[in-house]
C-alpha cells in the first residue's frame, strides 16, 4: 500500500478549501480544483483513509468468555460507565468521514474517468466501513453524505437516523464500491471483493441482530427503537454477497504444508489466496504490533469453555467423551481437531525456528490454554516486535457467513455446507458436517450453563438449532482472536455468556505433572514453595495457580472479579454526554443509559 506525507498534503488542501470562492486560481499554486485533477492526487489523498484499518490489538487481545487477558475490561465485566462511548465517537473519527465526503465531492475535478471512479469507489468503501463501526457501537447515528463545515449549525445538530437508514446507506455505498473498484486480488488495498466481504459481514451482523433482538429494547421495544425492523432481507443479502465473492473472487483456502491453519497466521507475507484484506507489518520500516509479546509476556489464554468446542478427529464431540471434565493436559489435546494444536500451546509444540518442544509457561496463563496464533520465531518475542500480517477479511469468514445466513433463513442445504463449512474441515482433515445429523442430534452441551451456555430463546426454538450450533462452533474455532467474537455475541444476544466462569485445565491435586508428554515432570503444585528438582517449576496454590476447589479442580481466572450483564442496556454504547449537550438533546441517548440530562 503506497504511503505519502499526507499531513502536509491535507494542510495545503484545507488552506485552499477555506479560502474565498474564486473563479480563477494562480497557476503556480495549489487549489481544490487543481489538486483533485490527477490520479496521483486522488490516490495520495485516499491513502489517508487506510488509517481507519482496525488496531490489531482489537483482534489478538479480544476478550470474552472464550479468552482471558491479564485484567478483564469493563465491557466483559458489564461495568462500563456513561463515558464509555466517547472513544468511539471522538472528533478524529468523524473527521475521517469529512475527508471521505470531501473526496467524493471533489473527485469530479479529475477528467480521467477510470481513476476518478476507482478512488470514488475507495471512498464509498471507507464510508461504509466508517458507518458500520458506528452502527455496531451506537445503533442509530446521524448520516452525513457531504463534508459539513464548522458553521453548519443545522447539520451539526442533526438527530440520529434510524438503523434502517444507516444499513441501507452502507449497502448502497458498498454496491457503488463494488461497481467502481477493480475486480482483482489486492490484499493490502481495497477492491471490489473487499466491498463484498464487508457487505457479507455487515448484512449478517444487522440481520441477526434484528432477529435475535426482536421485541427487546433494541428492536421494537423502546422510544428510540420503537419500530421492529425486519431481518430476513438482510440475511438474504448477506448470503448473496458471500456467494458472489465465493464464485467470482478467485480466492481459495490456504492449504500448503502440514500445518496450513497455523501457517496462515504465522507469516510476514499475507497469504493472498485466502486473505481478502489484511494489514502489513515490517521490520525494515519498523511497523510492528504486539501479538507475540501479548502471548509470551502476559497471562493470557483460552478458557476450557472454548477448548471443549474442538471435536475429536473422528468428528465426535469431546464433551460426549466420558470423564472429559477431568482429563489431564496431555489427554485433552489427544485426537482433537488439528486446529486446536495449531491455535494453542499443546504437548509437543515447537515454536517456529526452534528444534525442540518446551512446556507451556504456566506462570503466564490463567487457564493453561496459551495461544500460539500469530506466533513466529523467538526473535519476535520482544514486546511490540511482531510483524505477522493481520487478516481483516478472509475467505473462511465468507464461507461461515454464507452458511449461517442460509441456516437462519431456513434455506440451508447439504450442498451449501459442502461448499462452505466442509471446505474448512477439509483443510485440516476433519469429517464433514452433516445437516441432517446436526439437526437430529443437537449438541446439548452447547446450550447448557455447564457447557458453552447459549441460551437465546430464538436459537433454542429454531428448527435449524442443531446445525446453527455447529456453524457457531466452526466459527469460534476457525476465527478466534480475529476481532469478530465480541460482535458475534452481541448480534446473537448472548451477552450473558460474559457472566459465566472462566476456567481452565483440570488438576486433581498436589503433585508433579508432565506437561510435554516426555515422561518427565515440568511443574509441581504445592501449598508451599519447595523445590521440585531440575527443570521443575513449583506453583503455589492461591498464589501462582488458582484452582476451583482450592488444592484441586480447574484453573480459575479472575478469582475475585464479579461479572454482570444488563440485557436492556449493554448491547450498545452510550452516546457521549458532551455531544448530547452540544446538540441540546437533538442526539438522543441509547436505551438504559442515564446521563442526567434534561432532554
Amino acid at each position: 500500500m503506497k504511503r505519502i506525507n499526507i499531513l502536509t498534503l491535507l494542510a495545503v488542501v484545507v488552506l485552499y478549501t477555506t479560502s474565498c470562492n474564486m473563479d480563477l486560481y494562480p497557476e503556480d499554486q495549489l487549489s481544490t480544483a487543481t489538486f483533485f485533477s490527477s490520479e496521483t492526487a486522488l490516490r495520495e489523498y485516499s491513502n489517508y483513509f487506510y488509517r481507519m484499518m482496525p488496531d490489531p490489538e482489537t483482534m489478538y487481545a479480544e476478550e470474552g468468555e472464550h479468552f482471558v487477558a491479564p485484567v478483564p475490561n469493563d465491557l466483559v465485566r458489564g461495568i462500563r460507565d456513561i463515558r464509555s462511548g466517547e472513544g468511539y465517537w471522538q472528533k478524529d473519527s468523524w473527521r475521517n468521514l469529512r475527508k471521505i465526503n470531501y473526496l467524493l465531492a471533489n473527485a469530479g475535478q479529475c477528467n480521467d474517468t477510470k481513476a476518478r471512479d476507482h478512488y470514488k469507489g475507495v471512498a464509498y468503501f471507507f464510508r461504509a466501513y466508517f458507518y458500520f463501526d458506528k452502527l455496531q457501537h451506537f445503533g442509530a447515528v446521524p448520516w452525513y453524505d457531504q463534508a459539513i463545515n464548522s458553521d453548519d449549525a443545522e447539520a451539526l445538530n442533526r438527530p440520529r437516523d434510524s438503523r434502517d437508514v444507516i444499513i441501507a446507506h452502507i449497502i448502497e455505498d458498498l454496491d457503488s464500491a463494488y461497481a467502481m473498484l477493480p475486480k482483482a486480488r489486492t490484499v493490502g488495498e481495497v477492491n471490489a471483493y473487499t466491498a463484498l466481504a464487508l457487505k457479507s459481514r455487515a448484512c449478517l451482523f444487522e440481520g441477526t441482530f434484528r432477529k435475535y433482538h426482536a421485541g427487546t429494547t433494541f428492536n421494537g421495544g423502546s422510544d428510540i427503537y420503537s419500530e421492529q425492523l425486519p431481518w430476513d432481507d438482510l440475511l438474504t443479502k448477506a448470503a448473496d454477497a458471500s456467494l458472489k465473492l465465493m464464485q467470482e473472487g478467485g480466492y481459495s483456502l490456504y492449504t500448503t504444508g502440514s500445518e496450513p491453519y497455523r501457517d496462515l497466521f504465522a507469516t510476514t507475507v499475507p497469504r493472498d489466496e485466502e486473505l481478502i484484506w489484511a494489514r502489513y507489518y515490517s521490520n525494515d520500516l519498523d511497523i510492528k504490533h504486539n501479538a507475540q509479546g501479548w502471548s509470551v509476556a502476559r497471562t493470557t489464554g483460552f478458557t476450557k469453555r472454548h477448548a471443549d468446542l474442538y471435536l475429536m478427529t473422528d468428528g465426535t464431540r469431546f464433551t460426549d467423551k466420558p470423564g472429559f471434565e477431568t482429563l489431564s493436559y496431555l489427554d485433552v489435546f489427544t485426537n482433537r481437531d488439528p486446529r486446536m494444536a495449531q491455535t494453542m500451546h499443546a504437548p509437543g509444540y515447537i515454536q517456529k525456528g526452534a528444534e525442540k518442544s518446551y512446556a507451556v509457561n504456566m506462570q503466564m496463563t490463567y487457564t493453561g490454554y496459551k495461544y500460539i496464533k500469530y506466533i513466529m520465531e523467538s526473535t519476535y518475542n520482544n514486546w511490540g516486535g511482531s510483524v505477522t500480517a493481520i487478516p481483516i477479511y478472509r475467505l473462511a469468514e465468507i464461507y461461515l457467513n454464507y452458511a449461517e445466513a442460509k441456516a437462519e433463513l431456513g434455506s440451508l442445504t447439504q450442498a451449501d455446507l459442502d461448499m462452505s463449512v466442509n471446505r474448512l474441515r477439509d483443510r485440516v482433515g476433519m469429517p464433514h458436517l452433516s445437516l441432517s445429523d446436526a439437526n437430529n442430534n443437537p449438541d446439548a452441551s452447547m446450550t447448557a450453563v455447564s457447557g458453552y451456555g447459549f441460551s437465546s430463546p430464538v436459537l433454542l426454538s429454531h428448527p435449524n438449532k442443531g446445525v446453527l450450533l455447529e456453524i457457531r462452533r466452526e466459527r469460534m474455532i476457525e476465527m478466534p482472536l480475529e476481532g469478530v467474537h465480541l460482535w458475534d455475541v452481541i448480534r446473537w444476544r448472548e451477552g450473558q455468556l460474559f457472566t459465566l466462569d472462566r476456567k481452565g485445565l483440570y488438576f486433581p491435586g498436589e503433585g508433579k505433572y508432565d506437561m510435554t508428554g516426555d515422561g518427565k515432570a515440568n511443574i509441581l503444585l504445592s501449598p508451599t514453595k519447595k523445590s521440585g528438582g531440575i527443570g521443575v517449576t513449583c506453583l503455589v496454590f492461591d498464589q501462582d495457580i488458582v484452582l476451583s476447589e482450592g488444592t484441586s479442580g480447574n484453573m480459575v481466572a479472575y478469582k475475585d472479579v464479579t461479572f454482570q450483564w444488563d440485557e436492556n442496556k449493554d448491547y450498545l454504547w452510550p452516546v457521549p454526554v458532551t455531544e448530547r449537550t452540544m446538540t441540546r438533546g437533538a442526539l438522543s441517548q441509547n436505551p438504559g443509559w442515564v446521563d442526567n440530562l434534561n432532554f
